[in-house]
């Protein structure tokens, strides 16, 4: 059954859980909504490759944009208002972060690389043929850190849709000890968005030809991670 064209932005229910849990999930919600407008309101963006993302609207196609997953909060604000859907897991974590990335225009389908990523990859689909855009977080949701997985790739292939590799690198951040280095730009700092050069991947590629493509975006994402370094002077 085709997704309906405003489903994805819409709140799922919380009947499956316990009270508790509900309670625990509107506070994660609104916390994280309020905190990621206020640290978006306090960043200053510049923009690099705008043109890129312009060449992929003008060419009547929709972005199959991929980022890393230690931009994702400063990406969330950057991002808002575009219409983008996104996979989030079916869980507990899920849920709440689904709901905050609603409130900013996002689109939120469940399934993850381990649970219910066919399904989801499905409703990906359909999504898009519905004029929806998508967004990844490449290495996500468990790493390793700054390791293209193959999502994008296949969601290109099957809808025509190119790739548009995107990096967001803040200029002076706080990081979390977590897996992906998780940034949180500083107050009154500035950012640099890094768009790169649009991938497309044949609707009849192979294998060898999806894993090229990989490549392609690890490549793309690597460079432009190296670009945002320079620009910023950060290290790690």
């Amino acid at each position: 059954m085709p997704i309906q064209k405003d489903k994805v932005y819409q709140f799922a229910s919380l009947s499956d859980y316990k009270l508790k849990q509900r309670i625990l999930i509107r506070l994660a919600d609104l916390t994280f909504y309020f905190l990621i407008k206020v640290l978006g309101l306090f960043t200053r963006f510049e923009v690099c490759g705008a043109e890129n993302l312009a060449d992929i609207k003008e060419a009547g196609k929709l972005p199959v944009l991929s980022l890393w997953h230690d931009r994702v909060f400063l990406g969330t604000y950057f991002l808002r208002d575009r219409g983008m859907v996104v996979m989030t897991s079916k869980s507990f974590d899920g849920e709440y972060i689904a709901r905050f990335i609603q409130r900013f225009g996002f689109g939120a389908i469940r399934g993850s690389s381990s649970r219910g990523g066919v399904s989801a990859l499905t409703g990906m689909v359909r999504s898009m043929r519905a004029g929806h855009p998508m967004a990844f977080t490449v290495d996500g949701p468990r790493g390793p850190r700054y390791k293209a997985k193959p999502g994008p790739v296949i969601l290109a292939k099957k809808t025509g849709n190119p790739i548009l590799p995107f990096v967001l690198e803040p200029y002076r951040c706080w990081t979390v000890n977590s897996w992906d280095k998780m940034q949180f730009p500083r107050p009154f700092t500035s950012a640099l968005a890094i768009f790169g050069k649009p991938i497309y991947v044949d609707q009849n590629a192979d294998q060898a030809e999806i894993s090229r493509k990989l490549s392609e975006l690890q490549r793309s994402l690597d460079d432009l991670t190296e670009q945002g370094k320079a620009w910023s002077g950060r290290k790690d």
